[in-house]
């Protein structure tokens, strides 16, 4: 225990030193939010790779899917990094690019502005994305609570107000010049406790054959195909995991920061083998965790003889993990969820500060107060998400599922047309943004799970959108 504490503090030491470095380094507030916008393509693979997956990859997606889906959940992992990570660079990368600098934009709001000749939509989508992105970062900081928990045996809500609170420090302090210096190390650790993670995992269960017979044992489905969950559960978590991501504020922002065209194309490489291995090494694990996990053998991982989803993981790591190796772990996870985090934080508060407050308000604001104010309201951010973590209302995976279907369903149609079709008119975009969220937030409220709610938002958002502007005129820029 005493050792794993003394890593952890050093491994926060480090971060706050590089926080400082990132600080010294912002001079202005296309500095603190964009990292002046000549990001290489190493440390843009690694922030994007890292800001795509955190703790709710690792405790909360692992442990559901694994449980749920068995050895089908790679599926998900295989559709991340082809359509999630490869799809993205490979379609969007050198088009954002061009965009930004064509349009002279830094956030999607103001894209939208440009791209539609329209301050209402930009106001719309910068509303919009500091409320949808709450759940998600409040999804994030349950599951490293969880850990902390499990790992450190302190209150729930200890881990939590301790996790909110570094995060805070860590990202008021250099914004993105610490987040893209930190996320290569970050990028690093979460490689090498992958690898371990993997070999460890198949060593305790006896040898991939033993394991694959003991899954068998339990359910012959889980090792099959399609898992016990079935076709259509497991294409909606494929669909919102794997198709959000073309819309998703905070990946977006990664392209307006790259370099060049050349940074574009080898981070494209970089960052899908990195997502192969950190996606499969997560839903492989996952799989696992009835081999290693039953109520007498982890009575925290269950309620009433039912599964805790979200406290499925760290129980098995506990199980799995020698304990030499398990502070690897938690800087793994730790590593995933700060720049997560950090991505997160910093695109909702560019939506108040860059979007809201220079956009409508004081247009005149000059770099020091936009950047005083961004640090601000990070933390307000951080403090509203804290709070909803502590009331738990649902397990991560819905938590995300609605957070993500609201983002994708909200964005997908306006952003992905907007980009690639120049007949995109804003009645199309705008319609198709404002139903697709609609019908996701309708579904989920009346009971449809989160991913299915967020697949058929997203759906609706993609196609609604050409439809609308074929029969609709263009306006301005469009």
């Amino acid at each position: 225990m005493i050792t794993r504490i003394i890593i952890i503090s050093l491994f926060c030491l480090v971060i706050i030193a590089i926080g400082i470095l990132g600080m010294r380094k912002t001079k202005t507030f296309n500095d603190y939010f964009l990292g002046g916008g000549k990001i290489g393509a190493w440390m843009t693979a690694f922030t994007y790779g890292t800001a795509y997956f955190s703790a709710v990859l690792f405790i909360g997606f692992a442990g559901q899917v694994g449980w749920n889906f068995g050895i089908s959940g790679l599926w998900i992992a295989l559709f991340n990094s082809l359509i999630g990570v490869l799809g993205v660079w490979w379609i969007l990368g050198h088009r954002i690019k061009q965009m930004s600098v064509e349009y002279k934009v830094s956030t999607l709001p103001e894209f939208f502005e440009k791209r539609y000749n329209s301050r209402g939509l930009k106001l719309y989508s910068s509303i919009a994305i500091f409320f949808l992105f709450i759940p998600y970062s409040a999804a994030v900081f349950i599951g490293l609570s969880y850990l902390f928990k499990v790992t450190f045996n302190i209150d729930y809500t200890v881990a939590l107000i301790f996790m909110g609170s570094f995060t805070g420090l860590y990202l008021v302090l250099g914004g993105y010049n610490s987040m893209t210096m930190i996320d290569v190390i970050f990028g690093i650790i979460m490689i090498i406790g992958c690898i371990v993670l993997s070999v460890t995992t198949v060593t305790a269960a006896g040898g991939i054959t033993a394991l694959s017979d003991k899954l068998t044992q339990f359910d012959p489905k889980l090792v099959s195909v399609i898992g016990p969950a079935g076709f259509w559960n497991l294409f909606f978590l494929v669909f919102l995991t794997s198709v959000a991501p073309f819309a998703m504020p905070q990946l977006i922002q990664k392209f307006y920061a790259i370099r060049d065209k050349k940074a574009v194309r080898f981070g494209m490489i970089a960052s899908t083998l990195f997502s192969v291995l950190i996606a499969s090494t997560a839903y492989f694990v996952g799989s696992t965790s009835r081999v290693f996990l039953n109520p007498e053998s982890a009575p925290n991982a269950f309620s009433n003889g039912k599964p805790v989803f979200d406290s499925l993981m760290p129980e098995l790591l506990s199980k799995v993990i020698p304990e030499y190796l398990f502070v690897l772990m938690l800087l793994l996870i730790l590593s995933a969820s700060m720049s997560t985090l950090a991505a997160i934080i910093l695109i909702s508060s560019s939506s108040v500060v860059k979007d809201f407050y220079a956009g409508f308000i004081n247009p005149n604001a000059t770099d020091k107060t936009l950047t005083s104010l961004m640090r601000l309201f990070a933390l307000i951010f951080i403090i509203i998400s804290v709070v909803l973590a502590y009331f738990k209302p649902s397990t991560i995976v819905i938590i995300l599922g609605i957070s993500w279907g609201a983002i994708g369903a909200a964005f997908l149609g306006p952003f992905i047309w907007g980009l690639l079709w120049k007949r995109t008119t804003l009645a199309g975009a705008f319609s198709s943004s404002v139903i697709g969220l609609g019908v996701c937030l309708y579904l989920y409220f009346t009971g449809s799970p989160s991913p299915q709610a967020g697949t058929i938002g997203m759906l609706i958002s993609f196609a609604l959108c050409p439809l609308v502007s074929l029969v609709t005129k263009p306006k301005g820029n469009s």
